[in-house]
């Protein structure tokens, strides 16, 4: 309670009490005011933290994808013709690469942005995909791949009718499998539906190419991997939404 002129004895105590008083009433102020902004300061940084935490998880998830659209890659529907089947050698073999005569060979043109002729650092893992299109071929996807303006790219694409298209040689970085670019080998697979399920053509062409890659990189079912381990993106959607799907498949090579 703030006391009275009355109060005091003389006028110069007085004054020197309301001097003190309005000090501590300041300080009190000051005080208030620094709080508040400690608190603001302090709820502003949480929410900093929140929304980056948000655009990463949303970067990861919903980046740059290589989903093509089915209306534009119709446009590049024209027919693949086969090239010779013998690789010239590879950096990290002193042997000749002979490829299978079931694989068509046609490689996305040099210079293109998709193919960024960067050497690969190794072989460690296998990398599958799924073109997220249902119902386009192949042929489609590799040509899309081709097109000036892309900058996604497999090295491999296995249609719905389980016909294989070799679009990379295999010692260069593909455009697929983000920061594991560098070490892995790609292949995308056609589907003919939304959910990503592969044909019964398709797995059994997947299986016999994972074999067959297997084999040349001295590779186990364990170091197949899908993108989904890469990134946590949502590829290939059916074999991430079904486990069991996933590890039968890894059973089946």
């Amino acid at each position: 309670m703030e006391k009275r002129r009355e109060d005091f004895d003389n006028y110069e105590d007085y004054e020197n009490y309301r001097r003190r008083r309005r000090e501590y009433i300041i300080r009190q102020k000051v005080a208030r005011r620094k709080r508040r902004i400690r608190r603001r300061i302090r709820l502003l940084t949480f929410e900093i933290l929140i929304l980056a935490g948000v655009v990463l998880l949303a970067v990861k998830l919903f980046g740059p994808s290589k989903t093509v659209d089915k209306r534009e890659i119709t446009l590049y529907d024209a027919a693949v013709p086969a090239v010779s089947t013998t690789v010239e050698k590879l950096d990290f073999s002193n042997n000749s690469t002979e490829i299978p005569e079931w694989i068509v060979v046609n490689y996305i043109d040099e210079g293109n942005p998709s193919r960024s002729g960067l050497k690969l650092d190794g072989v460690n893992n296998i990398v599958v995909h799924y073109v997220g299109n249902p119902g386009t071929t192949a042929e489609q996807n590799r040509n899309f791949y081709n097109q000036p303006d892309s900058n996604v790219s497999s090295h491999f694409v296995v249609g719905i009718d389980g016909h294989v298209i070799m679009c990379l040689p295999l010692d260069e970085y593909s455009a697929a499998s983000n920061h594991r670019n560098h070490d892995t080998i790609s292949i995308e697979v056609c589907h003919e539906d939304s959910t990503g399920e592969f044909s019964a053509e398709a797995y059994d062409s997947l299986v016999k190419l994972v074999d067959w890659l297997m084999e040349r990189f001295d590779l186990e079912a364990d170091d197949v991997i899908r993108h989904y381990d890469v990134t946590g993106k949502m590829c290939p959607l059916y074999y991430v939404e079904h486990e069991d799907a996933w590890e039968q498949f890894k059973a089946d090579l």
